[in-house]
Parts: structure tokens; C-alpha cells; sequence
């Protein structure tokens, strides 16, 4: 996956390399893995399990099995009215 339209209109584009859509999330136990192996260069670790994107307009989260989209996040407001403690 590359590209897709956000649910706020946004397009989301993973070409460019670095971007600010794309995140590497990692699970406890994949960072375990991780700290286990002798990595000389981090070229060399390996990639999450899932792959995860958040729109720089909405801030929505994206969460991907291969190409498909299993989840999606919403940011709520919070008390004062402000999202994600900005």
C-alpha cells in the first residue's frame, strides 16, 4: 500500500521516503525479538507486524493487515474541547 484517501478527504501517500504518514509500531514481545539479535545496521531490523499510518490532517490511525485496513482510530475530544492534548 502506498497510497489511499483518508476518511477526512486527505490523501495519504507513503512514496516519499522519509514521510510523516507512515509509523513503525512495535508490540513488546517484537521488541523483545529485536533487542535479541545482533543488529550491526538498522537497515537490518525487521519491519512491524502490522503497518500503521496516521493522517497529518485528522489525526486519525490507520492499522493494515497486508493491503486491507482492520482498524481505524478517531481522536475524541477531550474535556477542555482540545484533541490529543494539543
Amino acid at each position: 500500500m502506498a497510497r489511499m484517501m483518508c476518511k477526512c478527504g486527505e490523501t495519504l501517500s507513503t512514496v516519499q521516503v522519509p514521510n510523516e504518514i507512515e509509523l513503525f509500531v512495535y508490540t513488546d514481545f517484537e521488541m523483545d525479538e529485536i533487542n535479541a539479535m545482533e543488529i550491526n545496521d538498522p537497515l537490518d531490523i525487521p519491519d512491524p507486524e502490522r503497518e500503521v499510518w496516521r493522517c497529518p490532517h485528522c489525526e486519525r490511525i490507520y492499522v493494515f493487515d497486508g493491503n486491507k485496513v482492520i482498524r481505524t482510530y478517531v481522536l475524541e475530544e477531550d474535556e477542555e474541547g482540545e484533541n490529543g492534548g494539543k
